[in-house]
């Protein structure tokens, strides 16, 4: 066998492997975009049934007079708690851009995943928006969404403190090793339910960009939407702030605010 012949030889040998291992890419890379839209998929859905139930029992008591605010305060908890059991194990169960905001924040979520999950948890609410509108006949008068009763800056500070609530349990069910996993869908529509208990009156309860923006887009209601796309993830966010200080770190408050590793070492838990 000539020289030419083993270099071609030993040259086709390379570009095979080399042809493998590009498909061997190829499969992982499709697989982890199959997972991707998966989870995406996974937060629309989670989200539009978040809002058919929750807006829906709105809906139906506004009409017809049925559920009372004490039973719609149980729908909200609820859906919350179903979702977080059937949709937690594949897309984190979300359901709430300043949730997947935060987390990211915190590096519990991929940055380059947000946009996605923001968009299908939009669009979720928007789609059951629509569904209630063409199920019902809902007038102004009816609507579903989050309208402040007081005055903007009230709704505000309740949103903020709620959604600071609902981001801290959260953190510690959810993002903490030491909770238990089972407990998680538990605790957080407890959470929800308390909340819409006691804020509901006042602001609507929110804590959610998506929920407050699905409704009024589709019956153009826009009286204080900008609390409900400001308050809850300011809320999320020292909610998430204030559980991370209080799990990691003994130091007193005047050595965190002088040092920058502190937020690192939180970062890489």
């Amino acid at each position: 066998m000539s020289l030419h012949e083993i270099t071609k030889m030993e040259g086709g040998s390379t570009s095979s492997k080399a042809g493998g291992s590009s498909a061997t890419d190829r499969i992982c890379s499709s697989s982890e975009m199959v997972q991707l839209i998966q989870k995406v998929i996974a937060e629309a859905i989670g989200t539009y049934m978040l809002i058919f139930a929750g807006c829906g029992s709105v809906v139906v008591n506004k009409i017809y007079g049925s559920v009372t605010f004490p039973g719609i305060c149980v729908v909200w908890g609820l859906i919350v708690m179903v979702m977080i059991y059937s949709l937690g194990h594949i897309s984190g169960a979300h359901f709430n851009p300043a949730v997947t905001i935060t987390h990211s924040i915190f590096r519990r979520f991929p940055l380059k995943q947000v946009p996605l999950y923001i968009l299908a948890q939009f669009l979720g609410s928007i789609l059951a928006s629509a569904t209630l509108c063409g199920i019902f006949t809902v007038h102004k008068e009816d609507f579903f969404g989050t309208v402040p009763t007081g005055s903007n800056l009230q709704s505000l500070v309740i949103e903020i403190i709620i959604s600071f609530l609902l981001m801290f349990v959260i953190c510690g069910v959810a993002t903490d090793n030491r909770a238990i996993g089972e407990l998680a869908g538990i605790a957080v529509g407890m959470t929800i339910l308390l909340n819409v208990l006691v804020a509901g009156p006042v602001s609507g309860a929110s804590m959610n960009p998506a929920r407050s923006l699905g409704p009024a887009l589709i019956v153009h209601v826009y009286k204080g939407l900008w609390v409900y796309i400001i308050g809850p993830p300011i809320g999320t966010i020292f909610g998430a702030l204030a559980y991370h200080i209080i799990r990691f770190t003994d130091k007193p408050l005047r050595e965190i605010t002088k040092s920058s590793s502190f937020l690192k070492s939180m970062s890489r838990e």
